[in-house]
């Protein structure tokens, strides 16, 4: 079994809840832990928590980590439903997580399994910088870095694509550290996640399910969607995730990232530069209709 680190925004799009629910249920990986970033860490930890409880999975740490950007001026983007439709006051009591920051956690882990941890990063790259910062022995133990971030807009659908991913820009310091660190990234950027939308088909099929864990997700699907005003939203963090199962799935080429951290408009952009010799494999095509059959199908199993 693969083993992996999911570092993660859970909470605000619920593409998040969907990717550690479909971790949990893929024996092909070992989570060795999950941790939290951006905004209310806490919050965000203890709806990991509850996800985890609803599969009855009690042996797997959660970690809250790095609440603001690395520059603290950057402002924190938090729409305010976070935690609705999983968490109640009391819930909110009693999941507690691990007595420990998410960046000692992170350095502990690698360096107890040297070259054996991917780091599975599906939210603003916080944690990861201030890790490599820290402690940068991690650098060369850790297995690979793949990353549900930015936009290469070199590829066939790039007049389609807005300039700038969310998690880049929350944090584009931190990111930077990352893609300059040398760690083996696989970067799944908007140009491949934008083309794995589920809709209201989709989302049928998992409410006939009828679990708890599955009517859970109903909720947090529909939360999300009422908030978008769509019938639909982009799998962007399952598909990186399915990346340490069926890497099949994307097509990837070798590219320099550069992190725009000055430009008055275009702060967070990630410049993609094809590079034969770089550290860095950008996701540059997706099979969008075999992705999201083997994403509803591990999402309805009993696993």
């Amino acid at each position: 079994m693969k083993k992996v680190i999911i570092d993660t925004d859970v909470g605000t799009d619920v593409d998040d809840a969907v990717a550690i629910t479909l971790a949990l249920k893929s024996p092909e990986l070992k989570v060795e832990g999950i941790t939290t970033v951006y905004g209310n860490t806490l919050l965000r930890a203890q709806i990991v928590l509850k996800l985890l409880k609803l599969m009855g999975i009690d042996d797997v740490p959660v970690v809250a980590g790095i609440e603001k950007p690395l520059l603290r001026e950057r402002e924190v983007w938090w729409p305010g439903h976070e935690g609705k439709g999983i968490l109640t006051d009391e819930a909110k009591r009693d999941l507690k997580p691990v007595d420990k920051h998410a960046v000692d956690f992170l350095i502990e882990k690698i360096l107890e399994n040297p070259k054996e941890i991917t780091l599975v990063t599906i939210g603003p790259l916080t944690n990861i910088a201030a890790a490599i910062i820290k402690e940068p022995k991690i650098i060369e133990n850790v297995m690979e870095i793949i990353m549900m971030g930015g936009v290469a807009r070199i590829f066939d659908n790039a007049p389609e694509l807005p300039y700038i991913e969310h998690n880049i820009k929350c944090d584009p310091e931190a990111a930077s550290v990352v893609f300059d660190s040398g760690i083996p990234i696989t970067m799944v950027g908007l140009d491949v996640t934008l083309k794995v939308p589920i809709d209201r088909s989709h989302l049928q099929r998992i409410k006939d399910v009828g679990t708890e864990l599955t009517d859970t997700l109903v909720r947090l699907i529909e939360i999300w969607w009422r908030f978008l005003k769509s019938d639909s939203s982009c799998m962007h963090d399952p598909l990186a995730l399915s990346y340490c199962i069926k890497p099949e799935f994307l097509e990837t080429t070798n590219c320099k990232v550069i992190v725009e951290t000055q430009g008055k408009y275009t702060v967070g952009q990630t410049i993609v530069i094809p590079d034969e010799s770089s550290n860095i494999k950008v996701a540059c095509s997706v099979d969008s209709e075999e992705f999201i059959k083997f994403l509803i199908d591990r999402l309805c199993s009993k696993i």
